[in-house]
Parts: structure tokens; C-alpha cells; sequence
């Protein structure tokens, strides 16, 4: 077997994947780790990253690398997504990732993906688990500065598309007070549509039988929804949700308090701030899912682009 690592950052969270590769081309998990740095922090209002964004970030970075060092991964990609393609100080960043990953395997560093090779990861890591009969697939990243809208089949992805909206940028713009009020959910739903209906223009979700929601919104909506005590994967990865529970549990997160998502036994302390502007452009997904493709649950999956990168590899 192949031993590779996978590091995607994003907007909010650093994650690592750490899997062996059999001669088929299936993963095998050895290591799965998150951590929410809040890369994204502030990006959408001055254009650059804060210097404490990327010292969080670069702490992060280095406990993966000396994991991918420990468990003998012999090959790495790290990819940066939305919240690096927006910033003027990038380069900043790049430099700080070439010293760490750099240090285990020579030459590595972080590359920064488009919007649409995000998109395509993302749906690579999403079906690879499921029934190609359940097809055509819509596979929606929610991340925490973009949203990945991918259609496609057994047979690969048919159309994608990346949009500026995610639970940091949406919250950050649009919910100020704790709960927001109802003008600020208002406004974000009014500004998640606008953003979202560029990705329909683009993605004909009306041939879609099947969602399929990944990432740290997503699946922690899903952990509320199945009322956990505390976060559960294993419970989390291939659930189903219909979509009025959704829209429930979308309502349930966005009027509830800072403290009070934050009581809640899955909701991971880097998400509490931000899960409600989620929330928002998840329900409204729903709405517009339902609407043009007549879409009825959300599946939920644990395997999303970090699968499709280590894949990538390959």
C-alpha cells in the first residue's frame, strides 16, 4: 500500500487525512484530524489575512507534519481554497507552509486551488461510497468563505461551480448581534440566494436525484439533528435528513444564543460563532434543491474534497 497525506485549509478549519491506498485506489483511514484557526478571519472586510490567523494556522500545520512524519506518509498535497485565492498577503502564508511541510517531505507547500477544482475534489471524496444508481448526484460543499456546487454521476462530474458564500463570510457580513435579528436573517438569506442562484445558473440541479451536503456545517447539523451527546462520526457519515427536520434544525441554530449553541453536546467551540450563518445558507439550499429538482432529504457525508486530494494523488 501507498501511505499519502491530504491537508486541506480553508476559510475555518485546517484538516489532515492521513490513509493508505490499495492497489484498486481505496483509501484506508490511519488518521483524520481537524482544527478550526479561523484562516479566513476579517478577509472579506480588509483583503488580507491577520498575522495571528496565520500563527494559529502554522501551529496547526506543524502537529500534522510531525504526524505525517511519525506514520511514514511518503507523499503530501496541501491545498488552500477560498479564503486564500481573496488574500493581498498571501504569499505570507505560502512561505510559512513551504518552512513547515517543507521540514518532512522536500518541496512541499500549500498550492492554492480554483474554485472548480475545489468543486470537482469535493465531489471525487463525497460519491465514492454510494450507489451510482441513486444518480445524477448534487454535491454541496459549504465551507466557511465559499460554496461548491458539483453535478455529476458514476461516470464523473457533468458541471461545478464555486460562489463567495460560506458560514464565515455570510456571518461576518450579516448576522451582528447575538441572536441576529430578523432583518439581519433577512438580509443573509436574501444575500445567500443571490450568491447561490450564480451556482444554479451555472449547475442544472433540476437533473439531480440525489444531495449530498459535506463538510463542518453540514455534518454538524446533522450530529444536532440526530441529537447526539457529543459528536459521533461514525453516526454522522451517511445520514439521512429529511428536509423539513432540516429546516428545523436550520431554525432551531440560527435564533438560538452564542451559549446556547454552544451548550449543544456535538457543536465543536470553533463552529458556535458561525454555525447560524450556515444554517442560513444550508436552509436556503433546501428550499431551492426542493424547489428546481424536487430533492426531498440531505444525505450527509463525512468523505468530501480531504478524500478527493488524497485520491488526487494517487
Amino acid at each position: 500500500m501507498t501511505r499519502v497525506a491530504a491537508v486541506d485549509c480553508g476559510t475555518n478549519s485546517i484538516r489532515l487525512l492521513i490513509a493508505d491506498a490499495d492497489a484498486e485506489g481505496h483509501l484506508h483511514d490511519v488518521r483524520r484530524e481537524m482544527r478550526v484557526v479561523r484562516l479566513g478571519q476579517g478577509v472579506d472586510a480588509t483583503g488580507a489575512f491577520a498575522p495571528e490567523a496565520i500563527e494559529r494556522t502554522r501551529v496547526a500545520l506543524q502537529e500534522y507534519a510531525d504526524m505525517i512524519r511519525e506514520t511514514g506518509a511518503t507523499a503530501v498535497r496541501m491545498v488552500a481554497t477560498s479564503a486564500t485565492r481573496d488574500a493581498s498577503n498571501r504569499e505570507d502564508f505560502f512561505a510559512m507552509t513551504r518552512e513547515v511541510l517543507g521540514a518532512v517531505i522536500e518541496g512541499a507547500e500549500a498550492e492554492v486551488i480554483s474554485g472548480d477544482e475545489e468543486a470537482r475534489l469535493s465531489f471525487a471524496g463525497a460519491v465514492g461510497e454510494l450507489d451510482p444508481a441513486a444518480g445524477p448526484f448534487v454535491v454541496v460543499d459549504l465551507g466557511g468563505g465559499s460554496t461548491e456546487v458539483v453535478l455529476g454521476d458514476g461516470g464523473g462530474v457533468h458541471a461545478a461551480h464555486s460562489t463567495d458564500i460560506g458560514c464565515v463570510r455570510i456571518t461576518e457580513r450579516c448576522l451582528h448581534d447575538d441572536p441576529p435579528t430578523a432583518e439581519q436573517i433577512a438580509q443573509a438569506r436574501e444575500f445567500a440566494l443571490a450568491k447561490l442562484t450564480e451556482a444554479f445558473d451555472v449547475v442544472p440541479v433540476e437533473q439531480a436525484h440525489t444531495w449530498v451536503g459535506v463538510a463542518g456545517t453540514m455534518t454538524t447539523i446533522a450530529a444536532v439533528s440526530l441529537e447526539l451527546p457529543h459528536y459521533d462520526a461514525e453516526k454522522v457519515h451517511l445520514s439521512r435528513m429529511p428536509l423539513s427536520r432540516l429546516h428545523e434544525v436550520n431554525d432551531l441554530l440560527v435564533h438560538m444564543t452564542h451559549d446556547q449553541r454552544a451548550a449543544l453536546g456535538p457543536m465543536h467551540p470553533g463552529r458556535v460563532d458561525v454555525i447560524g450563518g450556515g444554517a442560513i445558507v444550508s436552509d436556503v439550499l433546501a428550499e431551492e434543491l426542493a424547489r428546481r429538482a424536487g430533492i426531498t432529504e440531505l444525505v450527509v457525508s463525512e468523505h468530501d474534497i480531504l478524500d478527493g486530494i488524497a485520491l488526487s494523488i494517487l
